[in-house]
Parts: structure tokens; C-alpha cells; sequence
């Protein structure tokens, strides 16, 4: 009885061992112990682990209450383009996300010490966290992999080009700063399935540019996070992770290929009004500067940034420069039109003459008077030159009438006085040499009538030159300090 108990008894733990032995060669079996060349893969018994059973249509928790947190970063690698007509910005991200599978677990012990494994990412549950901005698909690579650690951490990096919808602000252009968001946000699931947080804190999200690529356009000055709960009908609520992206364009190609020819022909229409007013130059320079500014226009139009919301600062400088041109135009045809043929005007009225001459030196400091009457005593002698040179023969006869008519006065005294004896009639002669004297004497009387008319007037002429020429330069200093003093307040702030 004690020999037949104890056989039984080894029986036993022999039917116990043999059991046991086939549930292992069963799981060993089951884990992807092939044989051939699979007879020693690791990774491929790992993966045939985490696949069985496995169900990527059902979120990974275990209790349906709890939620899944999806932790998600941002960092821009590159800005590709501002399109500010269509308001779309142009960006490619390094946009990483990771998140908590509870079915994907398991302890590396038992699998050679491996603690992490790539998984297509097609076979894994994948959170649906898009970007609602979205305005088209970008030429984005595909990465068919996640990686999967062995507490069940998911790692999802992969980089994307967004083409987003942006308000785009040009009206401080080239000196604008941009600010677009990146909304990240679930496009089914409520908060109570899927929330969302920060891979990294804000303060090294914000000034993390170590991927960035800073020799393009536009800088990227900081990227701030905004996390945010909403609601669409009061009863569920979603979470979302708001990126404002803070770019800023660089203002140097613009300044030198736009603001610089600009400001050089302003300066030449300044130092335009140096030439003589009375001289037909200034107004055919003054034209030549405002077909070439309308030139420079149009071969700029493709240049600046075209939107139906406003018009850039820059573009309003341009127009208020081609306006100052043309009131500058306008400036020298009205003095070219005062001191050009002065002859056929009329005198100058007293109220002009106590204004422009008078006061308006002394109110002004017009310190160039005097050079003024004695250019104009100048032009008066080569006007006297010019016009005695065409006028020599009557220039003879005045003379030899001059002296006729001296020795006319002698003759007529000395008669009055006894001293010489009365003459009969005077001949006709002399009768039509006193008419030719007094005909000469009332042209010459009318020539220095019309010498003074022209010297007031061309004074005129050169006195209000300088006053509106102080007033012009006045305007243009005055407006670009002004925009100088908005370019640099808007790109300090």
C-alpha cells in the first residue's frame, strides 16, 4: 500500500511537469518561435505579442472613464512663404506627439532586454488631433512608424508642411510683425476621451529656435502656447492647444531696393529748386523726375503686398512722394510763368509788392535781396546791349538829334536875351526833328517803365521761389520724420 501511494504521488509531479513543459513549448510557440532564420528574432516575437488581440479602432484604456492625455509639441523649422493676398502662411513643423497605450505593454525581461520597438503606425491606435486652420494638404513625407516603449508611451514625431489660414497685418510693411495661430485640437472626441497638454513648459516652447532656419525672410521671434476648453452647444466640451507663431520680416531688401531710390529722387527735387527759376531747365528736370518716379512705381507694384483689406504705410509714402512731385512741378510752372516775358504783364499791385517785398524778406530772413537786384541790373545792362545792338542806326540819329536839339535850346535862349537876332519861321525840317526827338524820348520812357515792371516781377518771381521752397522743404522734412518715427516705435514694439 505505502509502494502503490507513493508511485502515485510521483505520477503525479511527472504528469505536473509534463504539463507545464507543453504550456511553455505552447507559448514559446505562440511568441513566434519559428524556425529558420526567424528561430532568434527578438523584435518579431515582440511585435507578434503586442499584435495578438490588439484592436487599433478602440481608444487604448482599459477603463472607458479614463481619459487618454495626448502630449503635444511644436517647433518650426522653416517659414516658406506669406502670401498676404489670400491671407495664407506657409510653415514646416517638426510636430511631435505622444500619448499612453495600455495594450501595448509589456516587460523586457522576457524579450532580450528590449525596452522600446518601431510599429507601423497603421496597426496602433493614432489620436485624431488635427489642425484646424488647415486651408490645404502640404507636400508632407510620410512616416509609416511610432515608437512604442515598454510601460506603453507612444511616440508619434513627424514633420509636417502646414498651409494655414492667417490674418496677415501688411500695414507696417517691411517693418511688420505676424501673428499666426496653429490650433491643435481633437476633431471627434470630448475631453472626457482625449485631452491635451504640453510636451515641454511654455517659457521653452517660447524661445526654442534651434531647428529654425534663420537666413530666409522672415525671423521668427518666439512661439507662445494657449491651452483652452470650449464648448460648441453647451453639453460637450473639447480641449485645444492654440501655437501663436511671431514672425517678423526682415525690412533690408525692401529698404534698399525700395526706400532708398524713393528718398534719392526726393532728394533731387530739392536740390532741383537750386536752378535759376527764370531758366527753362528746372521745368523740364522737375518733368524728368516725375516721369521717372512713375517708372519706378510700376516697376515696384509686384513688389509690394496686394490685399483688399488696406493699403501698406509704404504705399501711402509712394503716393504722398508722386504729390509732392507734382505740387513741385506745379511750384515751377507758377514762377517760371511770373518772371518769363515780364514785359507784357502788368504792373505789380501794391498789396504784392508790400507782401513779397517788403515783409516777406524781413518776416523770412531772405538774406539775398541785394544778389537779386544786382542780377537783375545785370540782365537790365544785356537788355539795353541786346536791344541797342538792334536798334544802332536809331541810336545814330539820337545822338545827331541830341545835338541838333542842343544847339536848338542855345539858339532860342540867347535870342530871348538880345544877344542874338531874331530868325524868321523855323523850316519844316526842324519841325519833324523835334517830332523824331520827341517820339525817341517817349519809347525811351516807355523801356525803362517796362525795365521796372520786369525787375519788380522777377523779384517777385525769386522772393516767392524761396518761400515756397522753404515750404516744400518744411513738408518733406516734417513727413519723413514722421514715418521715420512710426517705422521705428512699430519695430521696437
Amino acid at each position: 500500500m505505502r509502494l502503490s501511494s507513493s508511485s502515485s504521488a510521483w505520477t503525479t509531479l511527472l504528469l505536473f511537469f509534463v504539463i507545464q513543459g507543453s504550456s511553455r513549448a505552447c507559448t514559446v510557440k505562440k511568441l513566434g518561435s519559428n524556425t529558420g532564420r526567424f528561430a532568434n528574432a527578438t523584435l518579431l516575437r515582440l511585435s507578434e505579442f503586442l499584435s495578438a488581440g490588439y484592436k487599433k479602432g478602440v481608444r487604448p484604456v482599459k477603463d472607458w472613464r479614463t481619459s487618454t492625455l495626448v502630449a503635444i509639441d511644436l517647433m518650426v523649422y522653416s517659414i516658406l512663404s506669406v502670401d498676404e493676398k489670400n491671407q495664407v502662411l506657409t510653415t514646416y513643423v517638426w510636430y511631435r506627439q505622444s500619448w499612453t497605450d495600455e495594450f501595448l505593454v509589456w516587460n523586457p525581461e522576457d524579450f532580450d532586454e528590449v525596452k522600446q520597438v518601431s510599429l507601423p503606425t497603421a496597426n496602433v491606435w493614432v489620436p485624431d488631433i488635427l489642425i484646424n486652420e488647415f486651408v490645404d494638404v502640404g507636400k508632407s513625407p510620410d512616416i509609416p512608424y511610432v515608437y512604442v516603449t515598454h510601460n506603453g508611451l507612444v511616440r508619434n514625431y513627424k514633420p509636417i508642411q502646414v498651409v494655414t489660414a492667417c490674418t496677415l497685418n501688411i500695414y507696417n510693411f517691411p517693418f511688420d510683425v505676424q501673428k499666426c495661430s496653429l490650433t491643435f485640437q481633437s476633431w471627434l472626441h470630448t475631453i472626457d476621451d482625449i485631452n491635451i497638454t504640453l510636451m515641454r513648459s511654455p517659457e521653452e516652447l517660447k524661445e526654442d529656435k534651434s531647428v529654425f532656419m534663420n537666413q530666409g525672410e522672415w525671423e521668427l521671434l518666439h512661439i507662445l502656447s494657449n491651452y483652452k476648453i470650449f464648448s460648441v452647444d453647451n453639453d460637450d466640451y473639447y480641449a485645444e492647444m492654440k501655437f501663436h507663431v511671431v514672425i517678423r520680416r526682415r525690412p533690408l531688401f525692401y529698404t534698399v531696393n525700395l526706400l532708398l531710390p524713393s528718398i534719392f529722387l526726393m532728394v533731387m527735387d530739392i536740390v532741383g529748386f537750386y536752378l535759376p527759376p527764370d531758366s527753362g531747365e528746372r521745368v523740364s528736370f522737375k518733368i524728368t523726375l516725375l516721369l521717372g518716379y512713375s517708372v519706378f512705381l510700376i516697376i515696384v507694384s509686384d513688389t509690394l503686398p496686394a490685399t483688399a483689406i488696406g493699403t501698406p504705410l509704404i504705399g501711402v509714402y509712394f503716393v504722398v512722394c508722386m504729390a509732392l512731385l507734382v505740387i513741385s512741378l506745379t511750384e515751377t510752372v507758377l514762377i517760371v510763368r511770373l518772371v518769363h516775358k515780364q514785359d507784357l504783364q502788368p504792373p505789380v499791385p501794391h498789396w504784392l509788392k508790400y507782401l513779397l517785398l517788403e515783409r516777406a524778406p524781413a518776416l523770412f530772413c531772405i538774406h539775398k535781396k541785394h544778389r537779386l537786384c544786382s542780377r537783375l541790373s545785370s540782365q537790365a545792362s544785356d537788355l539795353d546791349h541786346y536791344k541797342d545792338s538792334n536798334y544802332g542806326t536809331a541810336q545814330c540819329t539820337l545822338h545827331h538829334t541830341c545835338e541838333i536839339g542842343r544847339q536848338h535850346d542855345r539858339e532860342v535862349g540867347l535870342l530871348g536875351r538880345g544877344l542874338l537876332p531874331s530868325r524868321g519861321p523855323s523850316p519844316p525840317i526842324m519841325n519833324n526833328i523835334l517830332q523824331e526827338v520827341t517820339a525817341i524820348r517817349n519809347f525811351l520812357e516807355k523801356r525803362d517803365n517796362c525795365r521796372e515792371v520786369a525787375k519788380e516781377w522777377l523779384q517777385v518771381g525769386y522772393v516767392l521761389d524761396v518761400l515756397l521752397f522753404r515750404v516744400y522743404l518744411v513738408a518733406v522734412v516734417a513727413y519723413s520724420i514722421t514715418l521715420g518715427t512710426l517705422w521705428s516705435v512699430w519695430q521696437v514694439s
